[in-house]
């Protein structure tokens, strides 16, 4: 499962994962755009606010369920079809490194229907074309309704290309993935 975020989205993760209980059973990343001139202290921050597990990604390190994973600076972090994280210092995608395009476009390939992709509160347009690999791939797609966020520009993006499921609040967004993925483990 991914998360994407930029301006505004970091309440909006907080949220999310502070309503998730300690056992739940499915791995998070979570990337959001940060200064790449700053170190990234959104584990350490993260970390206080949740039951679960916040690690700051490494390469080649395998996912675990009850597991959030977050960024390094100025990297792609993506995933791999056997469950590892890789961090790129491949182009900027939209502007940005690291890219929620490119995030999702990796856990949409790689995990298909299994896949969930979520848009939070940001500025830009990255996430949008994430959306609609998750898509095409099978994969769940959410964005953050608009009175919730404080940067529609991101969501907005991600509903206009008429690929996302369900536009909710954070709070709603956190008993999806609750329903999603129980569901996914009793199929």
């Amino acid at each position: 499962m991914a998360i994407g975020a930029s301006a505004g989205g970091q309440k909006s993760i907080i949220e999310i994962l502070s309503a998730l209980p300690a056992d739940f059973p499915a791995a998070i990343i979570v990337v959001q755009h940060m200064n790449p001139l700053y170190p990234s202290r959104l584990a350490h921050i993260l970390g206080r606010y949740t039951a679960l597990s916040v690690e700051q990604a490494n390469p080649g390190q395998i996912m675990r369920p009850g597991t959030v994973y977050t960024y390094l600076q100025d990297r792609h972090l993506v995933v791999d079809a056997n469950g590892s994280l890789s961090l790129l210092e491949s182009p900027k995608m939209n502007f940005v490194r690291p890219s929620v395009d490119k995030l999702f476009m990796s856990v949409g390939l790689n995990y298909g229907i299994r896949g969930i992709a979520v848009v939070l509160s940001g500025c830009g347009r990255d996430g949008a074309l994430g959306v609609i690999a998750m898509k095409k791939y099978g994969g769940t797609t959410i964005a953050q309704d608009e009175t919730t966020s404080e940067y529609f520009d991101m969501p907005s993006a991600a509903i206009d290309t008429g690929k996302v499921d369900f536009v909710l609040t954070p709070e709603a967004i956190a008993k999806s993935l609750c329903s999603l993925v129980m569901m996914e483990l009793a199929v």
